[in-house]
Formats: structure tokens, sequence, C-alpha cells
């Protein structure tokens, strides 16, 4: 994805505003992958969850990782909130979700070779310092768990001004700022009509993805009667800012037609001087004339223009590169099929046409009613005269025939196709990883959420 230094430049026009996104456009040969994905830490002694302060908590994690492995904190307030990586030894960073979910978000690398050693080297990371301090991790879409009340809070100024508006704008906000975890995957455009196609593609693929990727049937420790949890959870967060972007597929669809729909999503925060404002529910339009409520006066720069993108939660959506969003976090396999999954489709010319081919005749309402079932029903959707079991099927035979054309070779003179392998066991069975964990509870562990800890853990 786009690396470009962003400035404080203040922004002038809504052409200023495009012109940020087209930024992103860069050649095919300079397409990078970039992976994120969350995890959940918990005490090994006792499966409860760790709180930012304490000798076993997430501030000693984020120290730990910084002695041992020469990460440099990033602080707020005071307050040991990240870690960041020169690109000279990797690059990415190391970034808390709101109750202290840790999340890698890895550096823009060329190939999923270099994604995979990347997921492998953090999570050997994490596992050492982790282990000195009695934490372990665990890979799922939603708290097995642990309720609301326990779940600790971390000291992001941002996270306190979201958690509060969430709770105005749906019902189920809060579950997903402290209690779900996702891996999502960062990839280029090379021109506004190549970000269409691949936005589209991605949207209307997405729950076949989300499907694939079901694993968070547990909440308190019980079966909550979802596959996918946090796919359910973002459909009652926050309508103004989440969903399938169905304008994605209307004539004129482009830069433009995206900055006019960030424009229309409230804001909430412009970061000044160290602090985290509360404008929230107040419009961009408002900031680029001046007279935005909560700061009158104050003129946008390209940072807040920058950080309110990240505040859009479509299934996949738009900044200077495109961010597919849409899967449970799961063991590392997964975390290295995820990218493989996308990039397969989307980097090899003749695959995305394909793509494209496959889904362009979907009408709004079959995207939808797709994406309103998985999170329940996942591969046995039913989607025409087929399922999505049978579209995940064909998307993995595109993905294959892209990883192929793209014939990156490794040093052991493999290509980048065994990285489908985790995925397409599940197509393969019929089964997602939740129904999989749900035969497990009522079988191996004999109802016992706990085992989880024990069984699927880094």
């Amino acid at each position: 994805m786009a690396t470009a230094v962003i400035d404080q430049q203040t922004l002038e026009s809504r052409d200023d505003l495009v012109a940020f996104l087209e930024e992103g456009c860069r050649p095919a040969s300079s397409f990078k992958i970039g992976t994120e994905h969350e995890k959940f830490g918990f005490h090994t002694k006792d499966y409860t969850p760790i709180p930012y302060e304490g000798d076993s908590g997430v501030k000693a994690m984020l120290e730990g990782m910084r002695d041992k492995f020469g990460w440099e904190p990033i602080e707020e307030k005071g307050k040991i909130i990240a870690l960041s990586q020169p690109d000279e030894r990797g690059g990415g960073s190391i970034t808390l979700e709101p109750g202290g979910q840790f999340e890698l978000s890895g550096a823009p690398l060329e190939t999923l070779h270099q994604t995979c050693d990347e997921v492998h080297t953090h999570l050997a990371q994490v596992r050492e310092v982790g282990d000195e301090l009695g934490i372990g991790f665990l890979g799922l879409g939603f708290s097995p768990k642990w309720t609301m009340e326990e779940t600790p809070i971390m000291p992001k100024g941002r996270y306190k001004i979201m958690r509060d508006y969430m709770a105005k704008m749906g019902n189920m906000g809060r579950d997903m700022m402290f209690r779900s975890c996702t891996v999502q995957v960062n990839l280029d455009f090379s021109s506004e009509a190549d970000m269409v196609k691949k936005l589209r593609v991605s949207l209307a693929l997405q729950p076949v993805v989300t499907a694939l990727f079901a694993n968070s049937p547990f909440t308190e420790g019980k079966p909550n009667g979802y596959l996918s949890l946090r796919s359910e959870v973002w459909k009652d967060t926050d309508p103004d800012r989440t969903g399938m972007l169905p304008f994605a597929f209307e004539d004129g669809m482009g830069f433009e037609r995206y900055v006019d729909y960030a424009l229309d999503v409230p804001m909430y925060f412009v970061y000044r001087n160290g602090t985290y404002n509360d404008v929230s529910g107040q419009s961009f339009r408002d900031f680029m004339k001046g007279e935005l409520p909560g700061l009158p006066g104050e003129l946008p720069n390209r940072q807040d223009w920058s950080d309110h993108l990240t505040t859009l939660f479509p299934e996949a959506r738009v900044k200077q590169f495109l961010e597919m969003r849409g899967a449970d976090g799961g063991p590392w396999r997964r975390l290295c099929a995820l990218p493989a999954v996308w990039v397969g489709l989307l980097y090899d010319q003749a695959t995305l046409d394909a793509a494209w081919d496959l889904v362009k005749d979907w009408t709004e309402q079959e995207r939808l009613d797709m994406r309103n079932a998985v999170p329940i029903t996942a591969l046995a959707t039913p989607f025409r005269s087929t399922t999505v079991g049978a579209l995940g099927e064909q998307l993995l035979e595109l993905a294959r025939t892209g990883l192929k054309a793209r014939n990156c070779i490794d040093r052991f003179g493999d290509n980048e196709e065994h990285f489908l392998n985790a995925v397409e066991e599940i197509v393969e069975e019929g089964r997602t990883p939740a129904e999989k964990l749900l035969d497990l509870y009522e079988n191996k562990w004999h109802g016992d959420i706990d085992r989880i800890f024990a069984d699927c853990a880094y």
C-alpha cells in the first residue's frame, strides 16, 4: 500500500480530498501487501483478560517487546500505547485495540512469503515475552468468555470518544470495540478504474470470505447461535459508517464519489497538540469551512482527513489503498491465508477480470442478503441455485490461479499457492472453523470454555 508521508498541509477544497486518495495510485510493479491481525491476551494461570497496568498486563507486554526486540515506544499522555519499528528493521507497528487486543499492523511487503515470515516472527516474539509474564494470546473473532464488565479499557483518548458515541448509534458498537478481533489485508490500486473494480469485487465477495473464516461462535462461555458473531456485531454498530456500500456499484463511482460518502459520515475527533478533541457527530463539511462547532475557526489538514477515513467501517474501505475487513481472527495459518485469498484475486489482472465476471450481475439485494445471512449459516447460506460454500470453492480456484500467475518463488522453490491450503481444507470439509470449535466444545471439552485457551492459543 502507499506509504506517502502525511503532512499538516491545510485542505482547502473537496479537490484536495480527492487528490489525497489519488496519491495512492501506483504501478502494479510496486504493489505491496499489508496484513493486520488482532488477538486476545489472557493470563495463563486463570484465563482472565490482561489489564493495562500491573506486572502481567498490557503495559508490561509492550515494555517487554521494547526491551527484548527493540521496538520503539509510542506514548499518549505519558503512557505507552503502541510500538513501531523503523523500515530498516522490518517496519510495521503494534497497536492496542480498545479492550487490550494486541494488533500487528504489518509493514508493506512484496510477497506472501514475506508476509508469513512477518506473522511468524511477530507471534514468536509475542510468545517469548508473554511466557515470561504469564500471558497467552488467542486468535478468535469474538471474546469467548469475558463479559463487557470484565473486559479492560485501554488509556487511548480516541477510544473514549468512540465508546461514548457508539452507544448512541447502535446496540453492538461497544462489543465490536472491546470484544472482537479481525484479520485484514491492505492492497494497492494502480488507477481510479482499478480501485473501482477491486472495491466492487471485494465488497461482493467479502461475505464469502466472512463465511470461510467464521470463527466466533462463543460469548460469555456459551455458544451464541452464530458462526461469526464478529460479523453480526457490525450490523448493529453504526449505520452511518458500516455496510456494503451499494453506491460503489453505480455508474460514476470513483474517488469523488467515495469522498462524498466520507464527508457525509459524522466525525469522531480532531487530534491537536496531543489531545483528541471530541467532535463526535459533527460534519467534516463544516470543518472544511472553519465552522466546526467543536473547534470554531479551525481548518482540517491532511492528517485530519486521513484520521477521518480510518473511522469509516464498511466491509471494504478506501484510503490510499484498499482494506478488506471482513474476516474473523484465527490461528497463524489462516493469518497467512487471508492475504493469499485477496492477493490471488486482485493482483493478477486476468483473475481480477474473472472475479468481476463472477459477481457483476449480482443485485444489491442479493449482496445484502448474503452478507446478512452468513454470520449464522456461513457456508450453508443459499445463493441463487448454489451455496456460499460452492462460491467459496470458486473463489479459491480463482485465487489459486492468480497466485500461480504471480509466480513469486521463495528460497525453497515454492510459489504462494500453498498459503491457500488452510482455507481449502475448510471448503473440502464443508465446515467452518466455528463449527469445528462447537464440536470440540460439545464433545472433547464437555462444555468447558476454558479449554479453548489451552487448546487454541498461539
